[in-house]
């Protein structure tokens, strides 16, 4: 009986060694592990040493988009009135972008609004007579403004047709001309080339510093990006009250160029 269990007290001591080398081992893995992610023990994020950089890159391109907004404002008695006059030009205005190249997809009705107008005066009858406006007067229906906006999208192959364009959208009808921006469609590489020469500037000064203060760098450890692409907007416009026969000259529209620019900040490490 006493040989029965002196075994296995012995089995028991021997299967409590084994467990205790391993979970030695396994603590000594751990620690190898954070000595060798933080370069000694007791080192952590908030108390690591590092410095901060910024740069700057900015780069130019040509436009080779523009966006302008040709509107149509009738006033009439009438909503079918001020509809049909509205309607004819709109249309009008459709097809002459259309002719000069603009594609189909590049043509969008962007706003559309009816109004009513009143006018203030002293008696309902006063309005068929053309008496003094009185603001404290008795409020009369006088009419409808209609509103149709039509954006319009230029691309680069037609660029050089914008002030073309909109010479004879006004001509055609259009009384309100704006929001004329020029972009750059597809600004990714630009945007690339930008954030490179940032990103070297952060660099260079970063291993200048580390130079003038004797220390060496270490890892990233955070990094950022802003940055913003341009619109140039500019505006033109033709008054309501111009005669519709009355012609102007072509507008000439300079596109110029934009800048890309990125501004980055890198943390390095210090060791």
């Amino acid at each position: 009986m006493e040989k029965i269990f002196g075994e296995k007290t012995g089995f028991t001591s021997a299967a409590a060694g084994v467990l205790f080398a391993i979970l030695a081992v396994y603590v000594a893995v751990l620690a190898f592990n954070a000595v060798k992610g933080n370069k000694y023990i007791g080192r952590d994020l908030a108390s690591m040493s590092t410095i901060t950089v910024s740069g700057t890159g900015e780069v130019y391109g040509s436009p080779d988009l523009a966006t302008v907004d040709l509107s149509v404002v009738s006033e009439a008695a009438t909503v079918a009135a001020a509809m049909e006059d509205n309607t004819n030009k709109m249309n009008a205005i459709i097809d002459l972008v259309k002719s000069l190249g603009v594609a189909e997809e590049d043509v969008k009705t962007s706003g559309f609004n009816i109004n009513p107008r009143y006018d203030y005066v002293k008696d309902a009858a006063d309005i068929s007579t053309g008496d003094i406006y009185y603001p404290s007067g008795k409020r009369v229906l006088s009419g409808y403004d209609i509103t149709q906006t039509l954006t319009v999208k230029v691309r680069k192959d037609n660029m050089a047709k914008i002030g073309q364009i909109i010479e004879e959208a006004t001509a055609s009808g259009a009384n309100q001309v704006g929001d004329l921006q020029f972009t750059i469609d597809k600004p990714e590489t630009l945007q690339d080339e930008a954030r490179k020469q940032a990103i070297d500037e952060a660099k260079a000064k970063a291993e200048t510093l580390a130079s003038q203060l004797g220390i060496k760098l270490g890892n990233i450890t955070d990094f950022n990006e802003g940055g913003y692409v341009p619109t140039y907007t500019m505006s033109y416009a033709k008054g309501m009250a111009m005669d519709a026969a009355e012609t102007a000259a072509t507008p000439t529209i300079e596109a110029g160029q934009n800048k890309i620019e990125s501004n980055v900040n890198i943390t390095y490490e210090i060791e």
